[in-house]
């Protein structure tokens, strides 16, 4: 089959634990916050809820069948209960599963998220694959590359030369792992990045920096090979960067206080790269990948809230006027 659109990243199951008492701690502007709970006692929770089939590449996948782009995933799993449940809830939403693979013996990861009020603490643990990269037919059109386990290098350089042999465009948000691994060691990644994508704090990570200024950030990420740079920065936005200038979107309107920000990232970036691929400029893109992610944080879980095309260009034809692009 031909596919618009295929994500690489791990799968796995979020726990949604709903804290009833903790504590958030920041420094001067609200900065390196602190998730506080107290130690070596017996915690109460509100709520536990189980997210099966989700993470940066299942939800990209799932962002961007919504919006009408024939998607696939690679992508690997055990043979254990878990798995099994995954598998079908890719089957669900419809994401052809024609890549992921099933590891005798294995598990399937499992994540736990701590939730309290909007913000949300992850406890991550990904399980070793032996990851292959698949033998497509024809080349997909875009590939997006997500988080990973940290001995996925190999094979995060093989999808980086497969790009760059088929003339695929990639895209690239990298997780936990793949920021540990440093940019020397993918540097072939960065260089055959067509966009890239994370928030300020993993800029400042990744370019090893305390630096603050926006636009200094996306042309750091821009130096490491990406044609295109996008960075997060919360409440307060994003931005973006291209050959044509430097600028900046503001959040859409939240219609209620956010529920969880879980996915809001994944929806920004994966509707940016579908609607660039619909041939809608980077900029323009952007603001509809703003708007899915406003509805993400409306609802428990990052694919619930993920909207059709349709919902996306109504939310956008009643935008408020300050809802635009803006150079920097």
């Amino acid at each position: 089959m031909d596919y618009d659109f295929v994500s690489f990243g791990d799968i796995t199951t979020d726990c949604f634990i709903k804290l009833k008492e903790a504590r958030v701690t920041c420094d001067l502007n609200d900065e390196n916050c602190m998730l506080c709970v107290r130690f070596g006692q017996k915690i109460p929770y509100e709520s536990a809820a189980e997210i099966r089939s989700v993470g940066n590449g299942p939800n990209a996948a799932v962002s961007a069948h919504r919006l009408g782009l024939k998607s696939a995933i690679v992508t690997n799993l055990g043979d254990d209960e878990n798995g099994e449940h995954c598998l079908k809830a890719l089957q669900k939403e419809r994401i052809s599963t024609e890549f992921v693979r099933v590891h005798k013996g294995s598990r399937t990861n499992y994540h736990y998220v701590l939730q309290y009020e909007s913000e949300r603490t992850i406890l991550i643990k990904h399980e070793e694959y032996k990851y292959e990269l698949p033998a497509f037919g024809k080349a997909p059109r875009w590939i997006y590359l997500t988080s990973l386990s940290k001995t996925s290098l190999k094979y995060q350089l093989a999808i980086a030369g497969y790009v760059h042999r088929n003339n695929v465009r990639l895209a690239f948000q990298p997780g936990t792992f793949q920021m540990e691994l440093g940019t020397k060691a993918l540097a072939p990644v960065y260089l055959a990045t067509e966009i890239f994508f994370c928030n300020k704090e993993e800029a400042q990570k990744i370019l090893e920096t305390k630096e603050v200024d926006l636009k200094k950030l996306l042309s750091g990420i821009r130096a490491l090979g990406p044609k295109i740079a996008v960075i997060t920065d919360g409440p307060k936005g994003a931005y973006i960067m291209d050959d044509s200038g430097a600028y900046s979107a503001p959040m859409y309107p939240d219609p209620m206080p956010p529920i969880n920000r879980t996915g809001a990232g994944d929806a920004t970036s994966s509707t940016t790269v579908a609607y660039m691929m619909m041939g809608m400029t980077p900029q323009e893109s952007l603001l509809r990948g703003i708007i899915n992610a406003s509805d993400v944080v409306q609802h428990v879980g990052a694919q619930a809230g993920l909207l059709s095309k349709a919902k996306i260009e109504k939310f956008y034809q009643n935008r408020p006027p300050e809802f635009k692009i803006s150079a920097l």
